[in-house]
């Protein structure tokens, strides 16, 4: 897979036509509901760590392993489903000045 920056494919409400509105909020509600599981699971992982527990659970290695995959899945879900106040603004258009 080429390397190029991932932009989310949840858009704005304001981006789509009015007749697909329901649509993108219930899409943008889904997508924000997985991204709170997998914070939930890497805040899981570092409460493990904080207390030790992950001990009885893992080797060295296997929490290692567990501990990135669950940071990364985090930070993705945060580009693909960004909080509205976490949107990049758009660029204002800029409009022709009246003479």
């Amino acid at each position: 897979m080429a390397a190029r920056e991932f932009t989310t494919p949840v858009p704005r409400v304001s981006e789509v036509p009015f007749r697909m509105l329901p649509a993108a909020r219930n899409w943008e509600r889904i997508a924000l509901k997985w991204r709170n599981i997998a914070e939930r699971r890497r805040d899981h992982h570092l409460d493990l760590y904080k207390s030790e527990r992950w001990k009885h659970y893992y080797t060295d290695e296997e929490f290692l392993i567990e501990m990135r995959q669950a940071v990364a899945i985090a930070e993705r879900w945060a580009v693909i489903a960004p909080r509205p106040g976490e949107r990049e603004v758009p660029a204002a258009i800029e409009q022709p000045v009246a003479a």
